[in-house]
């Protein structure tokens, strides 16, 4: 079995290490599921604490925000490769005026933070959608 030596410069290994596509590690992976009474959201925040996280709720939006300090230990080592994101990140769902903070409850257990929110039927009527033109 020949095996093929692997060149020092890969077109495609430079341009996925573009940041353009690595801003993926950023965001906060969710999952929604929907049942009769609740939303039931869970984000995934591995490596962060329970008390670097706030959640709050105003104007109708369900804001998540974290803040993890990088930690460097040198005794350890340096990282060889880095995938999992560390430092601060949000996420805004939009989960009515109805609900109060008060409604929702919110569990962390081995980083995924499940939120349950409550359904509310809406109150008022969305306003027809109304478009921009664009000019020549």
């Amino acid at each position: 079995m020949m095996m093929i030596p692997r060149r020092n410069f890969d077109l495609f290994d430079d341009i996925f290490k573009d940041p353009f596509f690595r801003n993926e590690n950023k965001v906060m992976k969710t999952d929604i599921k929907e049942n009769d009474n609740n939303y039931i959201i869970d984000i995934e925040m591995p490596g962060y604490d329970k008390e670097n996280i706030k959640i709050e709720v105003e104007d109708g939006y369900l804001n998540v925000h974290a803040k993890e300090d990088i930690k460097k230990d040198e005794k350890e080592g340096n990282y060889v490769r880095r995938e999992r994101f560390f430092g601060e990140c949000s996420r805004s769902f939009y989960i009515g005026e109805e609900v109060e903070v008060e409604d929702i409850k919110a569990a962390f257990k081995n980083g995924i933070l499940s939120l349950t929110v409550p359904k509310y039927e809406q109150k008022k009527e969305l306003p027809d959608k109304k478009y921009v033109q664009i000019d020549d």
